[in-house]
């Protein structure tokens, strides 16, 4: 088996490829909105989505070139999120994988259709016809992707995010914003993967399920915790930025020092859950350590 970081390297250039195809030439009308698509999504970021949705493809067994499809769907979801975010009226941030913001390399209305435009590509590209042979199985991808990117998941967590600024949340209050707000795009991800094989096994599809519930809600947590400790450089976007909006954060309501415990207690939890995989779900597990183990 190839290295992890070998591995990781080759679906992120292999990622890279595929959205370069699907998004519109700048040279292409409107040639500002797709200049600025462009470059909202490609040359950056560490494509953990594509990676976990890869992973989950190799373990079922799925067609590479289906998961391409699916891993870029995604991730055309959560470029879109970014750059919505980084608006004034969301979270209000000039820097993003270390370059301005879309908004402040362009301006903000193209960013709001830029956003618009990546949503709308996501959907194109999951519901090409013949992307799976089992047209019920897309159809289930598709609702899938939806429910993930809307009101009872990212969007509806970016919703409750932004209400919750300045008040004191209890953790499980703090969970249910984070299990929806980052949380429901990586299990899409994770699950996507599983969905792009023929007939994937109910059982293994609820143990992957797991997987990527406990993952989603690590990887939060270890962004707040590097938000306090990692700086700007480091992060590609503006460090201290939650403290700074006064915005409840694991690390605000747990401490530091429980937060990374709880941090280290959800990685376990999601080994534990690809257990039974055995060495098939290798990929996983060091998916797991690599979203958990990001420098604290």
């Amino acid at each position: 088996m190839t290295d992890f970081s070998s591995w990781a390297s080759q679906i992120q250039a292999r990622t890279e490829s595929v959205l370069g195809a699907l998004l519109p030439s700048a040279e292409v009308s409107p040639h500002r909105l797709h200049a600025a698509m462009r470059y909202a999504i490609l040359g950056g970021g560490k494509r953990v989505r594509p990676l976990l949705a890869h992973a989950a493809g190799e373990l079922f067994g799925s067609s590479p070139e289906t998961v391409d499809h699916a891993a870029a769907a995604v991730e055309l979801i959560h470029a879109y999120s970014l750059v919505h975010d980084d608006l004034p009226c969301m979270d209000d941030d000039d820097l993003r994988r270390g370059k301005p913001s879309c908004h402040k390399q362009f301006d903000e209305a193209t960013a709001l259709l830029v956003g618009d435009a990546l949503q709308s590509l996501a959907f194109q590209t999951l519901a090409q016809p013949g992307l799976c042979p089992d047209a019920q199985q897309q159809m289930k991808m598709i609702h899938l992707l939806a429910i993930a990117s809307g009101s009872r998941g990212m969007a509806g967590g970016q919703a409750i995010d932004l209400a919750s600024v300045g008040l004191s949340l209890s953790q499980q209050e703090l969970e249910f914003m984070h299990i929806h707000k980052t949380g429901a795009l990586i299990r899409a991800a994770v699950l996507l993967g599983a969905y792009c094989a023929a007939a994937p096994e109910a059982s293994k599809i609820q143990a992957l399920d797991r997987f990527a519930k406990c993952i989603g809600l690590a990887f939060q947590v270890v962004d707040d915790i590097l938000d306090t400790q990692a700086d700007t450089a480091t992060l590609g976007k503006t460090a201290g930025k939650d403290a700074e909006r006064n915005k409840p954060t694991y690390v605000t309501i747990l401490g530091l020092a429980r937060a990374k415990e709880f941090a280290r207690e959800l990685h376990s939890d999601a080994l534990n859950s690809i257990a039974p995989f055995g060495a098939a779900g290798q990929r996983l597990a060091q998916l797991a350590d690599f979203i958990t183990q990001r420098s604290f």
